[in-house]
């Protein structure tokens, strides 16, 4: 029974030693590329207006644990004005790793919307910025809603798409 004493308190103090678990990181996206492949103005006679993207997302795990994404949703804001809402299929993102996700996305073309459109269709560099959110399942650990912020952000520029 003298032991179990100073025994007790040798494992309180090397628990005490022992490093705190981590908490869990935020998975970070990056937006690999954009591109304009298609678009139609208001005031044609060919259907509603749209502007087609293809748009590839890298997500960063820094987690010990794999994790699966879901509800991506993210406003697109081009030179600081909101064009349209994307939403992403789900992404499966291995441990400390990071998974490529690409995505077809329609928005529509409105009166405010067609001149930043316009602008990338000629060629001209603009910048954009997703902000969004998504919910991530950590497994054994839960689902954890993120957001809303910048998912990323950076400068478009490709080559023109239609010949003015």
């Amino acid at each position: 029974m003298r032991f179990l004493l100073p025994l007790t308190l040798a494992a309180y103090g090397l628990a005490a030693c022992a490093p705190a678990p981590q908490a869990l990181q935020v998975p970070t996206l990056e937006v690999q590329s954009v591109r304009l492949t298609r678009l139609s103005l208001p005031g044609g006679l060919g259907g509603a207006p749209v502007a087609d993207l293809k748009l590839k997302l890298r997500v960063n795990n820094a987690n010990v644990i794999a994790l699966k994404m879901s509800n991506i949703s993210a406003t697109l804001v081009i030179d600081g004005a909101p064009v349209g809402q994307a939403d992403f299929p789900r992404v499966n993102v291995p441990a400390r790793g990071s998974a490529d996700q690409e995505a077809d996305v329609s928005l529509p073309v409105t009166l405010s919307t067609a001149a930043s459109f316009l602008k990338v269709a000629r060629g001209q560099q603009v910048t954009y910025r997703l902000d969004g959110t998504f919910t991530a399942d950590f497994g054994p650990l839960g689902l954890k809603n993120f957001g809303p912020f910048t998912l990323s952000q950076g400068q478009w520029k490709q080559a023109p798409v239609i010949p003015f």
